[in-house]
C-alpha cells in the first residue's frame, strides 16, 4: 500500500514538474520572442531616425551652400557696382561740371531751345535757371531774348538747380530738364554697365 502511494506521489510530482518545465519553456520562448521583436523594432526605429537625421543634415547643407552662393554672388555684384560707380562718378561728374560751367555753351543751348519753342508763335514757355547765376542769366535774356520775354516767355530761378536749366509750359504740366544732375544720372546709367563689362569681363 505504501509502495503504491509512493508511486502515485512520484507520478503526480513528475507530471507536475514536466508541466511546470513546459510552461516555463513556453514563457521563456515567448519572452525571448518579445525581446527579439522589441530589439528589432528599436533597431528599425534607430535606423529610421538616423536616415531622417542624415536627410535633414543634407538638406541643411544644401540650403546653406545655396544661401552662401547667393550671398557671395550678391556681394560680388554689389562690389562691382560700387567700383564701377566710383569710376563712372570720377569720369562723368567732372566732365559734366566742366560742360555746365561753360556759361556761353549753356546760353547757346538755351537760345536754341527758346527759339525752337517760339518759332511757331507759341510763347507759353517757362525757363527755370540756377539761382546762383541769376544776374548773369537775366543779363543774357535781356540782351539775347528780349523779344521773346516781351511776348510772354517767363524766366524763373531755382536754388536747387546747380547747373543747366529746365523748360516747360507756364502751367507746369510738364518739364523738360537739361540740368547738370540729369545729365550726370543719364551718363552714369549709360556708362555703369559698360564699366562693369570692361572691368570684370570674363577672360
Amino acid at each position: 500500500m505504501h509502495t503504491k502511494l509512493q508511486e502515485l506521489t512520484d507520478k503526480i510530482y513528475n507530471e507536475g514538474v514536466q508541466k511546470a518545465n513546459k510552461e516555463a519553456e513556453a514563457i521563456l520562448d515567448k519572452a525571448k520572442k518579445e525581446a527579439e521583436d522589441i530589439i528589432a523594432k528599436a533597431k528599425a526605429d534607430a535606423e529610421k531616425t538616423i536616415k531622417e537625421a542624415e536627410k535633414k543634415a543634407e538638406e541643411l547643407k544644401h540650403n546653406m551652400q545655396a544661401e552662401m552662393k547667393l550671398a557671395s554672388t550678391q556681394a560680388i555684384t554689389a562690389l562691382k557696382q560700387q567700383v564701377s560707380g566710383l569710376i563712372t562718378l570720377d569720369v562723368v561728374e567732372p566732365s559734366m561740371k566742366e560742360v555746365f560751367s561753360d556759361k556761353k555753351y549753356v546760353e547757346k543751348i538755351i537760345l536754341d531751345v527758346v527759339k525752337g519753342w517760339t518759332k511757331n508763335g507759341n510763347f507759353d514757355l517757362s525757363v527755370i535757371l540756377p539761382e546762383k547765376d541769376k544776374k548773369e542769366f537775366e543779363k543774357f535774356f535781356k540782351n539775347s531774348l528780349a523779344t521773346e520775354l516781351n511776348k510772354g516767355v517767363e524766366v524763373k530761378f531755382d536754388s536747387e538747380i546747380e547747373g543747366g536749366f529746365k523748360v516747360g509750359p507756364k502751367d507746369g504740366s510738364y518739364i523738360i530738364s537739361f540740368t547738370e544732375e540729369d545729365f550726370n544720372n543719364f551718363f552714369k546709367a549709360y556708362l555703369r554697365p559698360k564699366t562693369v563689362e570692361l572691368l570684370f569681363e570674363k577672360k
